[in-house]
């Protein structure tokens, strides 16, 4: 093989790429306004140890948008309204993290059970009931892209609304709770954008992969940096990384955009968290 082969070899797809590119730029915007948004709502995720709400919310999400596929209505809406009845029953009832954590426990297994139930009785395309599951990002289409950003831009305008009071009560419920600030009516509107937020997710990465990009970059923030900005803008430049980079390399391969999503994610949480250990063996050297 002489150079003029291997130069093909690199660079003679590069065309290629570029047209297949252009042809799924819908899901290269999806991806980059998911990744982004999920990355800043992470981080309040983990400041309220809710990263196992976010998993009991997709179940019922999937439960929804598949009942929407059985009835012949948009799945979008119909993963909506699952999100966010899962979100309002652990948001009301869910106020200790015991609690929680019970309830989160028996809304699971109900919503993956009756998402089955309604996959069952589809008689649809398989790759329909398959893209629910593991999500279908690589055929975003111009109006799943625009209910993702209208989506993302009002959960993103609540959560600067309450951004304050929600932080003080992740951060200290019980200064909180003393200082006036009505937790239950936070902790509620916090559940509510979460599951517009998660609704989005499971339709466009599946319901068994969303915590790649809703929990998985904050954790990998708070790793390494601790400041009040920094870790939001940081897990948002994760989550951003993860779900475009994700994308660019499904379309080189033959494999689904999913995997490569939640490996990149992965990858980014465990150098990190070296990091992380590593900067914390130095302080303790120096101590």
């Amino acid at each position: 093989m002489n150079w003029d082969d291997i130069a093909d070899a690199m660079f003679g797809g590069l065309p290629v790429y570029g047209e297949i590119l252009g042809l799924v730029s819908n899901s290269v915007w999806a991806g980059a306004v998911l990744g982004l948004v999920g990355g800043l709502i992470g981080v309040l995720v983990m400041q309220r140890d809710m990263a196992f709400a976010v998993h009991g919310i997709s179940e019922l999400s999937f439960a929804g948008a598949a009942a929407a596929l059985l009835i012949g209505v948009d799945v979008v809406t119909g993963s909506i309204v699952g999100s966010i009845l899962a979100a309002a029953i652990i948001g009301w009832l869910g106020a200790r993290a015991r609690d929680r954590n019970s309830i989160i426990g028996v809304l699971m297994p109900f919503g993956l059970g009756l998402g089955i139930l309604f996959l069952s009785l589809y008689n649809g395309r398989s790759a329909n009931r398959f893209s629910l599951l593991t999500g279908q990002i690589v055929s975003v289409q111009s109006g799943q892209l625009g209910w993702l950003i209208v989506i993302s831009a009002i959960a993103l305008l609540g959560l600067l609304l309450i951004w304050r009071p929600l932080r003080f009560d992740s951060l200290d419920p019980q200064s909180a709770a003393a200082r006036g600030v009505p937790t239950t009516a936070v902790s509620l509107a916090f559940m509510v954008l979460l599951g517009l937020i998660v609704a989005v997710a499971v339709h466009i990465i599946g319901a068994l992969l969303v915590m790649a990009l809703l929990v998985t970059p904050a954790a990998a923030a708070m790793r390494v940096a601790t400041g009040p900005m920094s870790v939001p803008l940081l897990a948002a430049l994760f989550g951003f990384v993860s779900a475009v980079g994700g994308i660019l390399l499904a379309i080189m391969g033959t494999l689904p955009v999913s995997p490569y999503i939640t490996t990149i994610s992965f990858v980014i949480y465990v150098v990190c968290r070296g990091v992380g250990a590593r900067r914390g063996r130095v302080i303790r050297a120096a101590a």
